[in-house]
């Protein structure tokens, strides 16, 4: 990264650029390049006394290889680094999934200061590409290296009884080739029609803004600060065909019900054609707040409100044959009104102890991607949908002594009212598809406390001890329900909108998968007064949990899809045990870090450097229970191994990693 400031000029510019360059083959996870530069250009003119203007441009392309979460199974047989994503193509790496951001924003900003009135006002214009790649396979077999028929466990597990022989052959199978055959691709496709199809999901946006914040001091005690704020999004969504992978081309047909995804067009599509879904997003949004500060010798207090007009509107593309009403054209608009209060108070016991005290209630529109059921082939919205509501309050007691401060924080923050969509394959007691699944009236709730000290041992060594202790849960049991595809469905199973409300999932009380939520961390940093520096920092991170499986928490797990009666043995006592949310596993962290600067001749010289995991800890950082098996049944078969087909997925933590940087100022 190079970046050069110019001095002010004496008519009254000054300007700034910056450009920089990262790059990598791979990352710590096996196949996953690294590819992207900035540009940055900045100015400022100073008009007057009061008054001056601003220029802003930033271009950010990026370019990366994804990796997934993966099984215990996984694990065990390829380690933390491994990613399915990736395979050898004439002996290069090539990752089947990448994803590419190219959004470049222009900001023109007008600065006004005086002695009692702030105001800066700007306007904002953002466009550009967002794109996820992936691997699409018709009529033909999966691709993916770890899909499930492919490793022991799938033998192991069968309904006919183990078959270790062939689990073993399907592990010696798995070590030898490990990554995605690219190979086998292109010999599939080596025909008209494609079995395989590389394309990408993009979405192309453009987005405008403008915005206006104020400052009005009426004396030492009494301030005024107000805003208002624009914005206006405009966002195209559609795949496009990569890469056909040495076919012709790919006949545009749902491979599972022999549908069209865009009637009155010709079916074959080639390289740069749009294909399976196409339809745009309109979403503004209106935002105002005023808030009043006062302050007298020992008390600080503050109340602000806003309020905020949303709206959401989607235009489908495509005439979908599955959803010959509800694909093409606009849906209803969708508009929401919100609005919020807060206030906060500070008390200053002594110049070096003060207490403050915040609280809030608000509520916030659904965000877009809770909005609409299946965005990607019709205008259906989710029902009864309504905003978020969130409570909040916080209270904080700070201590500044001459070698101690500190911080002790409890907090409380629920929201209500929540929206979540979700899309996967399940075998439920109603059935097995791909769905949507939409979460209803939901509730989370955050509690905890927080504290931090840092301990002045002497002029060189200061010592810092950090505490978090949360509880992060569901506070409430949301309803659940499941849309799909009415094309070739039994449709006494669904209503006419294509959907089976499955009622109420038990998971109030359950952990939110929110990262730990328990943290510890003790550190030590020397800083030499010849200008070097080192710090070590030890931490401790529990109670983490894995995202949950809201179907399997509903009354179909307890169904057998064959009879829509419940299974034999699926007692709440017995569903309980199978569905017990655990932790992950507890797990300490040593990160250290250094550094040194020089200054020469008026240059500025300086090296950073830290090591983070230096024990090489093997730890998990999250992941997923997987929705497959949607009844106890399955569930319980798949269990029995102990080595299931379909068990949580998990992202590891790297191992013990290094990072340096030099940096010379001139």
């Amino acid at each position: 990264m190079a970046t050069y400031t110019s001095s002010k000029k004496e008519n009254g510019l000054v300007y700034s650029f910056s450009a920089s360059r990262r790059w990598a083959k791979e990352g710590y996870i096996s196949g996953t390049l690294y590819d992207a530069f900035s540009l940055f250009g900045a100015l400022e003119f100073q008009i007057n006394s009061k008054n001056s203007i601003g220029a802003t441009a930033i271009f950010a392309q990026n370019r990366r290889g994804r990796s997934s979460a993966i099984t215990k199974e996984v694990f065990d047989l390829a380690g933390k680094g491994y990613n399915p994503y990736w395979g050898y193509q004439n002996g290069n790496i090539r990752n089947s999934r990448e994803r590419k951001i190219a959004e470049p924003i222009f900001m023109l900003n007008h600065y006004y200061e005086s002695d009692n009135f702030n105001l800066n006002s700007g306007v904002m214009y953002q466009s550009g590409a967002n794109s996820r790649s992936r691997l699409g396979y018709y009529n033909a077999p999966n691709p993916d290296p770890i899909y499930y028929r492919y490793l022991p466990s799938f033998y192991i597990n069968s309904p006919i009884g183990a078959n270790f022989i062939s689990a073993n052959l399907a592990k010696e199978g798995f070590l030898k080739n490990p990554q995605l055959p690219w190979n086998n691709v292109y010999t599939a496709n080596n025909q008209d029609k494609a079995s395989y199809v590389l394309y990408d999901d993009i979405v192309s946006d453009s987005q405008f803004a403008i915005n206006t914040i104020g400052n009005l001091r009426f004396d030492n005690q009494f301030d005024i600060d107000f805003g208002l704020n624009f914005k206006n999004l405009k966002s195209e969504n559609f795949a496009e065909i990569n890469d056909l992978l040495g076919a012709d081309f790919h006949e545009d047909l749902d491979p599972f019900s022999e549908t069209q995804n865009n009637l009155g067009v010709d079916l074959r599509k080639r390289e740069g054609d749009k294909f399976n879904y196409h339809y745009t997003i309109d979403a503004s949004q209106l935002n105002a707040f005023a808030q009043f500060r006062y302050s007298l010798n020992k008390w600080n207090g503050f109340v602000a409100g806003n309020y905020s007009n949303t709206k959401y509107q989607r235009e489908g593309l495509f005439q979908n044959e599955r959803f010959l009403e509800s694909s093409m054209g606009r849906s209803e608009q969708l508009s929401f009104t919100d609005f919020g209060i807060k206030g906060g108070l500070s008390y200053r016991i002594t110049g070096r102890h003060w207490l403050k005290a915040n609280a809030a209630y608000m509520t916030k529109p659904p965000v877009l991607q809770n909005v609409f059921i299946n965005p990607r082939e019709n205008n259906e919205i989710v029902p009864v949908l309504q905003s978020e509501t969130i409570n909040s309050a916080d209270v904080n007691y700070f201590v500044r002594l001459p070698k101690l401060t500190g911080r002790l924080t409890g907090f409380y923050t629920r929201f209500q009212n929540t929206t979540d969509v979700n899309f996967f394959f399940v075998d439920a007691g109603v059935g097995s598809d791909f769905v949507q699944e939409v979460i209803t009236d939901l509730d989370k709730l955050h509690m905890g406390l927080e504290l931090g000290l840092e301990y002045q041992l002497s002029s060189s060594v200061k010592l810092s001890a950090v505490a978090a202790v949360g509880k992060y849960l569901y506070a409430s049991d949301p309803n659940v329900t499941i849309n799909f595809d009415t094309a070739g469905k039994d449709e006494d199973l669904i209503n006419l909108d294509g959907n089976i409300d499955l009622g109420i999932a038990k998971v109030k009380d359950l952990r939110l998968a929110q990262g730990p939520q328990k943290a510890f961390a003790l550190g030590m940093e020397y800083r030499d007064p010849k200008y070097w520096w080192v710090g070590v920092t030890t931490n401790y991170l529990a109670n983490n949990y894995a995202n949950i499986s809201a179907i399997t928490r509903t009354q179909s797990f307890y169904l057998d899809p064959e009879t829509g009666l419940p299974f034999q043995g699926a007692t709440d006592e017995n569903v309980s045990k199978l569905l017990r949310q655990k932790p992950l596993d507890n797990f300490y962290l040593l990160n250290l870090v250094g550094g040194k600067s020089w200054l020469k001749k008026g240059k500025y010289i300086s090296v950073f450097g830290s090591i983070n995991n230096a024990f090489d800890a093997v730890f998990r950082t999250g992941g997923y229970e997987q929705s497959r098996n949607g009844n106890f049944g399955q569930l319980r078969e798949d269990n029995l191994s102990g080595n299931p087909s379909f068990a949580p997925k998990f992202w590891y933590g790297y191992s013990r990693t290094y990072f340096l940087n030099v940096a010379y100022s001139f």
